[in-house]
């Protein structure tokens, strides 16, 4: 289980996107989603690059890899997902945006047991079903 303290790290910093966010893209004095996307993201590139610098890993050796096809589409999703998810944080309020953008952790878990064939059990039925309860009753108002 040595992925939970990287996970709940990821769940720490990630929860202060949206608010942050909220913040730079609205009000009198704001900044456009797109260019708090590019700036923000430019972060995540600099960041990365240094992880990959300091660990030594050689990224241009994967840039033609078989899986490679999978990572070019996993970045042009993630790219319009955070270009739209910005814009959505920009026009509306986080208590509603945030958790109708978390309800990829439902459709990515159905996804995963559909595809990847990922087991479902009733636990995981369960949770996926409050999921959807919930964002459902965050974001009605």
């Amino acid at each position: 289980m040595n992925y939970l303290p990287w996970a709940l790290l990821a769940l720490a910093a990630y929860t202060l996107v949206a608010p942050l966010m909220s913040i730079a893209t609205t009000g009198d004095v704001k900044i456009p989603s797109n260019v708090a996307a590019l700036i923000s993201n430019s972060m995540l590139v600099v960041a990365t690059l240094a992880v990959i610098l300091y660990t030594g890993q050689d990224a241009g050796a994967y840039l033609t890899h078989p899986k490679a096809k999978y990572v070019y589409v996993a970045g042009i999703c993630l790219a319009v997902g955070i270009l739209a998810y910005y814009r959505a944080l920009s026009l509306g309020p986080v208590s509603v945006v945030a958790p109708v953008f978390g309800m990829f952790l439902v459709t990515s878990s159905a996804l995963g047991i559909v595809f990847l064939n990922e087991s479902l059990t009733a636990r995981k039925a369960a949770g996926i079903g409050l999921a959807i309860v919930a964002v459902y009753l965050v974001s009605v108002e």
